[in-house]
């Protein structure tokens, strides 16, 4: 490695920010983050639940203090070993299993709890909060960039000089409109319910009866398939339920810079109404004892075969919008991180361009494939046709027709378990 030292710029203080100062820091470099956020996650636990696979978790536990990394993962997350698939006819009362997985090896935890993790083995002046992202400028000389961000308190624009810019701002990143104005995320077809309801303090058994239904609860990744929707759910720490359920309609129009719509009483009134028509009682009662449930807009991107521009890369949803059915979005953003810290370890700053062309040549084609199959897998749990009319039909699939349902299917899924 070179003895220089560069100066890293990242944009984004989520999971991929965060796992991307973790690589840069261990390649020798120097990072400041810009987040738009005023001030880091706190509190207990909350929102959305996340799937870690063995690749991941080891190049988390590389990055964390030796001595507490093992016993931070295991705290703050709890075994996934199967992965099942199932269909659920709710006019008939009855499930049919499609595929069983028992040697799926993932972990679940909370996404609060992985982002604290991770920043808090990090130095915190690293962070500038609060700080949204402006605009960024190569130097002619295709050596430096400077990188304008807005500080949320003051209104004082701020100019910051490095050697690079990662773009870790996620699926709706301003960094790649500004260096792909023409490229647009593609809208799924549907939208998710979610929500997380704590069952630990289960006064009326709701656990205990949505145990009985689903038996593998707490080591299980559950996907249950109704004609034309499905939902998945799997239990997190402290006897918490983690559920999504994807409904088709047409493309909601956004406001704002995210994924996330706001909801009415009314419209969740609604979606308990048909959560009742769909799924068993079992799992209708854990949907209605969720608090404060949200709705995503599900998008992907179709996949850039360029993630690296002199001194700008692209790491997680920045470089590759996936819609989540193949629980890659947080692990290939680990490894985006990961893979991007190797390679400029070997390169230095005077190499920089060979070392993020090695990034962007060993990343694209593995994110390109699984983007691809994390999209044909939403198209057949949801019942989506394809470009041949062909519809998927829990109720009458062939075991052929059902195995592109399973995880293991995914590109790359043996290299992930091997980690």
């Amino acid at each position: 490695m070179s003895q220089s030292k560069g100066k890293a710029v990242v944009v984004g203080g989520s999971i991929a920010g965060v796992s991307a100062v973790h690589a840069l820091l261990s390649a020798g470099w120097e990072v400041v983050v810009l987040e738009k956020t005023t001030a880091p996650p706190t509190g207990s636990p909350t929102g959305a639940g996340l799937g870690l696979d063995p690749l991941a978790l080891n190049i988390i536990s590389s990055w964390l203090p030796q001595q507490q990394s093992d016993d931070l993962l295991n705290i703050h997350s709890i075994p996934l070993t199967i992965d099942q698939n199932q269909a659920t006819d709710a006019e008939k009362k009855m499930s049919k299993m499609l595929t069983r997985d028992e040697r799926f090896n993932f972990r679940a935890t909370y996404w609060s709890d992985l982002h604290g993790i991770l920043y808090n083995a990090l130095p915190p002046e690293i962070f500038l909060w609060g700080h949204v992202f402006q605009s960024f400028r190569v130097s002619d000389d295709k050596k430096s960039v400077k990188v304008r961000s807005k500080v949320v308190q003051t209104g004082d624009v701020v100019e910051i000089a490095g050697d690079l810019l990662v773009g870790a701002d996620g699926c709706l990143s301003s960094i790649r409109k500004a260096l792909l104005p023409d490229v647009k995320l593609r809208y799924s077809g549907y939208c998710a319910w979610r929500g997380v309801v704590d069952l630990s303090n289960d006064k009326s058994d709701i656990f205990a009866c949505l145990r009985k239904v689903y038996q593998d609860l707490g080591k299980c990744l559950y996907f249950d398939i109704g004609l034309g929707t499905h939902i998945v759910f799997y239990e997190l720490l402290n006897t918490k339920i983690n559920w999504v359920w994807y409904i088709s309609q047409p493309e909601p129009l956004l406001k704002g810079n995210s994924v996330t719509m706001k909801v009415s009483n009314d419209m969740i009134k609604k979606m308990q109404d048909e959560a009742e028509k769909t799924w068993v009682p079992e799992l209708v009662t854990v949907i209605k004892e969720t608090k404060e449930p949200f709705l995503n807009v599900i998008y992907d991107c179709d996949p850039l075969h360029q993630i690296v521009w002199d001194r700008v890369v692209l790491i997680g949803d920045a470089a590759h919008p996936t819609t989540p059915h193949g629980v890659r979005s947080t692990n290939m953003s680990i490894l985006d991180a990961s893979v991007l810290g190797e390679c400029l370890m070997k390169s230095g700053v005077e190499k920089l361009a060979t070392g993020l062309e090695e990034y962007q040549s060993t990343r694209v084609p593995v994110t390109s494939k699984q983007v691809l199959h994390s999209r044909k897998m939403g198209r057949i749990k949801q019942g989506l046709a394809f470009v041949d009319g062909k519809v998927f039909d829990p109720r009458t699939a062939t075991p052929e027709e059902c195995k592109d349902l399973q995880q293991n299917c995914m590109p790359g899924f043996s290299d992930m378990l091997q980690g």
